[in-house]
């Protein structure tokens, strides 16, 4: 009896197993479209409670979708008319800009010639080989890069059309898991979907408050330092954040370019390294885990794993979905009896003193 019990628990296991890997190689497989969803499911619920409200007016459903749509166009359209605006201002000062960074380098070519004992000569032999080398592949980046943005564009072209569907269809939807678990399970349904409405709600609203105060620091810091342009840089990295814990270091390496051209010291670019290290200090340990930690119970070293396998299997966009995804999985698991324990992995860890 004993040997069946532990062959029961190792073909269950087994089963477990292979489950995980058939779903994450066609979560691998279908990459594109899966991407496309879950951002879609994103953006509607966080457009739900405007079109909800819309309805209660008496505005018909399609109206309403229309309308928060045509808002979050109008939004996004804002957004993107600020950075074409900033984009001009910075094409303005670009030939100041050009003669500042050939001083740059001709100051850094004295440098490597003084300190390093390497030859001007060399020093343009080895950027004329490296030149060469770029131009021979320049065919390959362009057209993958061209192929990525054209790809990318059309994909967000398609998440409006999506986005109406969802919120459309969302009775719709419902009733199909009723059907598909039945009419007993119709509370526990309904509770489900409730509680991940409002988990995601939570982080997404959470996720935006996170966005500006760290904009308003990046801006701050910057404008302090005399940074040019410090609210199209601070605004920037912000978004980045978009990235969990890498966005905003990739946002610091314009401003500190920026600062090591246009300024006379050194000690500037060190001065905008140390407050994008500060901010980000501030938002990973007290601002971040005060504003969304309250929303996605769910432990650090969930989160890790998760934004690694995201990273592995979606890319770029995998770490940005993977927070919201797993918040919505610890829910499902928090609500079937049978997956209670796997919730309890996720969620976070009773600390003993």
């Amino acid at each position: 009896m004993l040997s069946e019990t532990k062959l029961s628990s190792s073909s269950k296991l087994l089963i477990g197993l292979l489950t995980v890997t058939i779903l994450v190689w066609w979560m691998y497989v279908l990459r594109e479209i899966l991407v496309l969803v879950a951002f879609s499911v994103l953006f509607s619920m966080l457009l739900f409670p405007l079109c909800h409200r819309l309805e209660q007016w008496k505005l018909p459903r399609t109206l309403a979708i229309a309308a928060c749509l045509l808002v979050s166009f109008l939004i996004v359209a804002g957004i993107i008319a600020l950075v074409a605006m900033q984009l001009v201002d910075f094409s303005d000062t670009f030939p100041a800009f050009q003669k500042k960074g050939e001083n740059f380098i001709n100051t850094l070519q004295s440098w490597a010639s003084h300190n390093l004992h390497i030859s001007r000569k060399k020093q343009v032999t080895e950027l004329r080989n490296q030149s060469i080398n770029l131009l021979k592949n320049s065919g390959e980046i362009i057209t993958n890069t061209l192929s990525t943005t054209i790809n990318s564009l059309s994909s967000a072209l398609l998440i409006p059309i999506f986005v109406f569907f969802f919120l459309l269809y969302r009775d719709f939807f419902r009733k199909f898991f009723y059907m598909v678990f039945g009419r007993g399970h119709r509370n526990r349904i309904d509770l489900i979907f409730r509680r991940i409405y409002l988990v995601v709600q939570g982080y997404l609203l959470g996720l935006l408050s996170v966005i500006l105060i760290v904009a308003g620091l990046n801006t701050l810091g910057l404008w302090i330092l005399g940074i040019e342009y410090a609210l199209f840089f601070g605004v920037l990295a912000a978004f980045l954040l978009l990235i969990p814990y890498i966005g905003i270091m990739i946002g610091s390496l314009l401003p500190i370019l920026m600062a090591l051209i246009t300024k006379d010291s050194p000690m500037y670019a060190v001065g905008v390294a140390g407050v994008f290290m500060f901010v980000q200090f501030l938002e990973g340990n007290f601002i971040t885990p005060h504003i969304v930690g309250s929303k996605v119970s769910i432990n650090p070293l969930a989160a890790m794993i998760a934004l690694i396998l995201g990273g592995q299997i979606w890319g770029i966009s995998g770490l940005v979905l993977a927070l919201p995804l797993v918040a919505i999985l610890k829910v499902v698991f928090d609500n079937v009896p049978s997956l209670k324990p796997f919730g309890y992995l996720l969620g976070e860890a009773e600390h003993r003193r």
